[in-house]
């Protein structure tokens, strides 16, 4: 079985964070998006990747190298964007599929537990009795309107597909991102930039040869900084609900307090009366001084927090400096190297981008460029 992970997107809604690092390369829990992605591919019998990439490849290809996981890693270009049709097409020739062989599609920012084993064998079983040419993992939400939606019948079948729906939903059954397919799909795919979801999926399920595989764990699309704040936290929940994750090296002084969910990279040292959690994710070498405070937030690695600073539900990127007495309101997003002065507030919702220094308070909801 082999794998093609699109990953080409530019992340404009994860920015500023998004502007140093492609999407897959987010951290969650500590660990790389696109490592998650990996180990369950590899858990599953997948042989060999293909990256289909753009924004930031050569991060991706610097990360990933040539293998991982004991999965075969190989590139697939786009000069420019494709959509997600193209990107598909593209890669048609490096994946060099043979007759019967399966073909999992995943769209890189999506952080789920899906059995792909069983999304396998689901495809196959409906392939050799439908003659079906594609499996869309589904699943439930509350708000399917930013999403792909289906109609569903009793088998499995999928009657209709509408991307991002205006009217009312057929159903809260969402197009999950993750697909089951073998080399019928190129036939009903084209050169050049195109969407798969307004231009190919609608013509497959017309003609009865598109399938759903219902869902039910873990699924988050990291597209969006609440969202990508929600699948840590979903993580903080399985591996620290009620006792704190560290890594190597951490030092915590005996007078500091850590209120699980809390993940802490290595080489981290937090000083004394600083009270960390809860849900906090603390990337590596990062230095947090006496008597902060800091919960519901991500701190990337290399970070320096100096004392008496604050910060709830906000995400600091990678080589953030905070001076002393620095308070972070909610919903913040500081890109990477950012130097935040002593003694200023960053008021609710302000985004800072990367490599900026910020010597005066911010006290209303602004961005930074």
């Amino acid at each position: 079985m082999k794998a093609l992970i699109l990953a080409g997107g530019f992340g404009t809604r994860l920015r500023p964070l998004s502007c140093t690092r492609p999407k897959i390369l987010f951290p969650i829990g500590n660990k790389p998006l696109v490592e998650w992605t990996l180990q369950k591919l590899s858990k599953f019998g997948v042989s060999e990747v293909i990256f289909a990439v753009n924004y930031r490849a050569e991060d991706i290809q610097k990360f990933c190298g040539n293998e991982k996981y004991g999965i075969k890693i190989s590139y697939s270009y786009e000069t420019s964007p494709m959509g997600t049709g193209g990107p598909i097409k593209l890669a048609e020739k490096i994946l060099n599929l043979g007759e019967d062989e399966e073909l999992l599609i995943l769209n890189g920012d999506i952080f789920s537990d899906v059995d792909f084993g069983k999304l396998g064998d689901f495809h196959k079983n409906h392939s050799t009795m439908h003659d079906t040419v594609l499996t869309i993992t589904l699943f439930e939400v509350e708000d399917p309107s930013r999403y792909g939606v289906v109609e569903l019948d009793e088998i499995g079948k999928i009657l209709r597909f509408v991307e991002k729906p205006k009217e009312k939903p057929v159903s809260r059954l969402i197009n999950a991102g993750i697909y089951a397919t073998n080399k019928k799909i190129f036939g009903y795919l084209k050169d050049g930039k195109h969407s798969i979801e307004k231009e190919v999926f609608p013509i497959l399920a017309e003609k009865g040869l598109l399938y759903g595989f219902k869902h039910e764990g873990l699924w988050v699309d990291i597209g969006k900084i609440e969202d990508f704040m929600l699948a840590n936290f979903k993580i903080l929940e399985q591996v620290s609900k009620d006792k704190p994750q560290l890594a190597e090296n951490v030092e915590i002084n005996s007078k500091a307090k850590i209120i699980p969910p809390v993940i802490i990279g290595s080489n981290v040292k937090i000083d004394e009366k600083a009270k960390i959690g809860p849900y906090v994710v603390v990337g590596d070498d990062v230095l947090i001084g006496e008597n902060c405070k800091i919960k519901n937030s991500i701190l990337f690695g290399k970070s320096t927090i100096n004392a008496g600073c604050k910060i709830k539900n906000s995400v600091l990127g990678e080589k953030v400096f905070l001076g002393k007495n620095v308070k972070v309101g909610k919903g913040c997003i500081i890109g990477d190297c950012v130097v935040l002065a002593d003694n200023i507030k960053i008021a609710k919702k302000v985004t800072v981008c990367p490599y900026k220094e910020v010597e005066d308070s911010i006290l209303k909801p602004k961005n930074v460029f």
